[in-house]
């Protein structure tokens, strides 16, 4: 069983940054895809980006060119870099782990609430 924590979610005024982690208990290199999800107030959650083993990347529309993804494998942490925030970037945010890179997610975390207000 792995367990995933965020952290680095938080307040911050539009226009600016916050980076969060995900620190997962085992290793995360057995995991094909690590991402990040989003869940606003009355909204379903939804994919925010993902991160192959071998480094690719995808990312929502709504994120791309501001939001970034990445992994430590070494570090056993996946960060979400988020610059450009918007109001509507508000949402717990969740990492996820799959081991299968067409699966559904095997790990989730418990969230993180990042607040952006104008």
């Amino acid at each position: 069983q792995v367990q995933l924590v965020e952290s680095g979610g938080g307040w911050v005024q539009a226009g600016g940054s916050l980076r969060l982690s995900c620190a997962a208990s085992g290793s995360i290199s057995s995991f094909n895809v690590m991402g990040w999800y989003r869940q606003a107030p009355g909204k379903q959650r939804e994919l925010v980006a993902r991160i192959s083993k071998a480094g690719s990347t995808t990312y929502a529309d709504s994120v791309k060119d501001r939001f970034t993804i990445t992994r430590d494998n070494a570090k056993n942490t996946v960060y979400l870099q988020m610059n450009s925030l918007k109001v509507e970037d508000t949402a717990v945010y969740y990492c996820a782990a799959n081991y299968n890179y067409y699966g559904g997610v095997d790990y989730w975390g418990k969230g993180t609430l990042v607040t952006v207000s104008s």
